[in-house]
């Protein structure tokens, strides 16, 4: 915790808003096998292999092995009793058990494994059990829909049985708050909010994680979408509230909010620093203050959020413009070969906007006067030095980029007006630059931009198209990345580590619920 800024004050104020999980069993709904195949996606399919009135009386024995279906995505900690059969148990049963978001976490080898991401993100584990009969509970939450037993010893006098085996699931999520949709809401969008709810339930822990598999940590940027569908949906708006003064509470040396917090031991941040995750802050803040009108709050963090904005103001160059160089780093999305000038100074503009909202909310004169000047002058410069005329795009970098990501956030940005906005989605989706989305995260913000500028059909059939691909793959909960070009594509070197259910691609039901079931779209 070294150089890191402590609030205790907002620390303790988060503390005390820690949630009560809710718990309740699952059971699997079947055996199943993991086959290759090719067609499928990532290779491998499923295809049932018994009942579990079957497999509760099915005797194992040593290299035996089984794969149990829970039917849904499952976040939670697994029991299994335990039978030994036809004599006593003279030596401990030896287990692996294997846990899978996706069939290819079951189907290919983990000892092939070649990811940069530590090797210990792979769910699996061997336990030994001396006492037979008995009932054990792994003390590890994992997160999955398929389990994998395989019988690695027991000995020549006895065998197993598993009479039964159940998930005790938890959540901050309380379902009941969850209204239905109403009946006219096409079956697509009724299946896709169905499966937005349930990425969004499975994260909602005692923060908003990322990803109940990886990372389980709090990230401002997933924070920011969550908090946006679950205003729509849960309205467990102290979560949110907690995630905000986590936050606030703590932040690196120089006062910047950290782009990743961790719960425990207790809570601390970690040492990354993103641009463009720093000032989400800001806009996480303002959306908050929309959702609730929570004041107190407002009063409380708003310094922070001051902070954020004159921190990010000293990146820009004598031009006005975000300086690019190694010295920094600007997520937007995950792609190595994405310029993130343009990108950063949209997501500049777009916070400083929504932080002027605030300012003029609390009566903050000489703070609006100077963020109403900081967005005529980021705005100005992003239309004197990014705006290629010819080219009718805005550029980035050196090179002079041409990327999907700086459009997005500049027609967020608003510093076109509508129509104009609207023209240079239109010409996006034409020209289709090479420097693409890769991930749900973008693929949001393109949503957003185009139901901003009046492209509300558009947005509802990029929205079917992407989210929807997803669900004809198999996604039983939406992923952190999916690339239609390219279903293999990972970050990280292996999609084994890939998250199956990640919190930035739970937004196609804030969408379904604020526009069209609204009556604001379509």
């Amino acid at each position: 915790m070294n150089n890191k800024i402590i609030h205790q004050a907002f620390v303790d104020t988060a503390n005390a808003l820690t949630p009560r999980l809710f718990r309740s069993k699952t059971y699997p709904q079947q055996q199943v096998e993991v086959l290759a195949n090719e067609q499928a996606f990532q290779g491998w399919e499923v295809k049932p292999a018994g009942t579990m009135e079957e497999f509760s009386s099915k005797v194992l024995r040593q290299g035996d092995s089984v794969t149990l279906d829970f039917g849904d995505h499952q976040v939670g900690y697994v029991t299994l009793s335990i039978r030994n059969i036809d004599s006593n148990a003279d030596a401990p049963l030896r287990l692996k058990l294997i846990f899978g978001e996706m069939p290819c976490e079951i189907g290919e080898d983990f000892a092939d494994y070649s990811g940069w991401l530590s090797r210990s993100w792979l769910q699996e584990e061997i336990i030994h059990v001396d006492v037979l009969p008995g009932v054990v509970t792994l003390p590890r939450r994992y997160t999955f829909r398929y389990m994998k037993i395989v019988v690695l010893a027991t000995s020549i006098r006895y065998h197993v049985s598993f009479p039964e085996i159940y998930c005790e699931t938890v959540t901050s999520a309380n379902v009941l708050q969850i209204a239905p949709l109403p009946a006219h809401v096409p079956e697509d969008l009724q299946q896709m909010d169905r499966i937005a709810i349930k990425t969004l339930q499975d994260c909602m822990q005692t923060v908003f994680e990322d990803g109940p598999k990886r990372d389980r940590r709090l990230w401002i940027g997933d924070l920011r979408l969550q908090a946006l569908v679950n205003y729509e949906t849960f309205q467990n708006n102290d979560l949110v509230k907690r995630c905000l003064y986590l936050f606030a509470g703590m932040r690196l040396e120089d006062g910047q909010v950290g782009a990743c917090l961790y719960e425990k031991p207790q809570p601390f941040i970690d040492d990354i620093y993103l641009y463009d995750y720093s000032l989400f802050f800001v806009s996480t803040l303002y959306d908050y203050y929309s959702a609730t009108q929570d004041r107190q709050t407002l009063l409380e963090l708003w310094v922070v959020a001051v902070e954020q904005m004159e921190i990010a103001l000293k990146r820009l160059n004598a031009k006005g413009i975000v300086q690019d160089d190694d010295t920094w780093y600007c997520f937007l999305d995950w792609h190595d070969d994405l310029n993130k000038q343009a990108g950063a100074q949209a997501a500049l503009i777009y916070n400083l906007k929504r932080g002027l909202l605030l300012a003029n909310e609390l009566g903050d004169i000489d703070r609006s006067v100077f963020i109403q000047s900081a967005i005529e002058s980021a705005s100005a410069a992003a239309m004197d030095i990014l705006w290629d005329t010819d080219r009718q795009f805005f550029v980035s970098g050196e090179s002079r980029q041409v990327s999907w990501a700086s459009q997005i956030w500049m027609a967020l940005a608003e510093v076109l007006d509508e129509q104009a906005n609207a023209e240079l989605l239109e010409r996006l989706i034409k020209e289709n630059p090479e420097i693409g989305m890769s991930t749900p995260y973008l693929y949001h913000h393109f949503i957003e931009a185009l139901v901003l500028c009046g492209k509300r059909e558009e947005a509802f059939k990029q929205m079917r198209n992407y989210w929807g691909g997803m669900i004809a793959d198999g996604a039983d909960t939406f992923w952190e990345l999916y690339n239609p070009a390219d279903k293999r594509l990972s970050p990280y070197g292996s999609n084994l580590v890939n998250s199956y259910c990640h919190a930035w691609s739970c937004t196609p039901s804030y969408f379904i619920r604020k526009y069209f079931v609204n009556g604001e779209g379509m």
